[in-house]
């Protein structure tokens, strides 16, 4: 798939003919941006979780698992960044075209990805102990 599909001259003229094309490509251009941000606090809040862990006492005998939870937080702010980036370049050309449908699927996706990050979270949180003094001298 290219990014920058080149119009012809009868697509381009279709397109400025089109009033509301401008303000459609300012509101792609938000949901871009917001889609940015999304991706960074996910894969900031990956390197939180990552650097937490380095905060552990010494007396802890295992390296514990929070590694792999602020991990996948960063893969899944990456892909976030790679997929928004994907969906801005085919909407910006679907709305030149005056073709653009809503795609439904990658909302669905997101919002299923954040959820099991949200539920491994919980599931981290309430499964560490808090005091590693009493996992060692037991």
């Amino acid at each position: 798939m290219q990014l920058f599909k080149p119009l012809t001259p009868e697509q381009l003229a279709k397109a400025k003919r089109n009033s509301s094309r401008i303000r459609d490509h300012l509101a792609n251009e938000r949901t871009y941006l917001a889609w940015m941000r999304t991706a960074i606090a996910l894969m900031g809040f990956g390197v939180v979780i990552v650097r937490l862990r380095a905060l552990q006492t010494p007396l802890a005998t295992t390296p514990g698992s929070g590694w792999k939870l602020g991990l996948i937080f960063s893969l899944v702010g990456l892909a976030t960044v790679i997929l928004s980036t994907w969906h801005y370049f085919t909407s910006r050309y679907d709305i030149d075209l005056d073709a653009y449908e809503p795609a439904d699927r990658w909302v669905i996706a997101f919002s299923l990805a954040v959820t099991v990050l949200g539920a491994g979270v919980i599931y981290f949180f309430f499964t560490v102990p808090l005091n590693y003094t009493e996992v060692v001298f037991e």
